[in-house]
This record gives structure tokens, sequence and C-alpha cells, in this order.
């Protein structure tokens, strides 16, 4: 079981890297903190880049709550 979810969690992490890496590059840098830009929680990004949003926050989910699963198990 353990050894499942270890392999479980490097998968996941390599798929949260290339959903993380495929995004479209973001030019408002620092200067978009205030609200202004286009995030996945505003709803105004479309497309592809919308689909790796969501993936993003589902592959990191996972990844927190399979990290602590593994984490509890081992200790």
């Amino acid at each position: 079981m353990l050894t499942f979810l270890m392999v479980l969690d490097a998968i996941i992490s390599i798929a949260l890297i290339g959903a993380i890496l495929g995004q479209e590059a973001k030019s408002a840098g620092m200067g978009g903190m205030d609200g202004g830009s286009d995030t996945v929680f505003t709803g105004k990004v479309r497309g592809m880049d919308a689909l790796l949003a969501r993936a993003t926050v589902v592959l990191g989910i996972l990844f927190g709550v399979i990290t602590l699963i593994i984490a509890k198990l081992t200790s």
C-alpha cells in the first residue's frame, strides 16, 4: 500500500509539473497581485489555459493529500 501511494505521488508530481509548465505565461508578474489579472478563480481564463489551471489545482490538492497520508503511514 505504501509503495503504491509513493509511486502514485511521484506520477502526480510529474503531472503537476507538466500542468504548470504547459500554462501560458502571465505578463502581469507581481503587479497582477492586485486582482486585475486572469486567474482560475475569476473565471476569465478560457480554453486550454483554463483546463491546465484547473488541473493544477486538482493535482496540487491530490499531491498534498497523498503526501500527508504517506507521512501518517510512515510515522
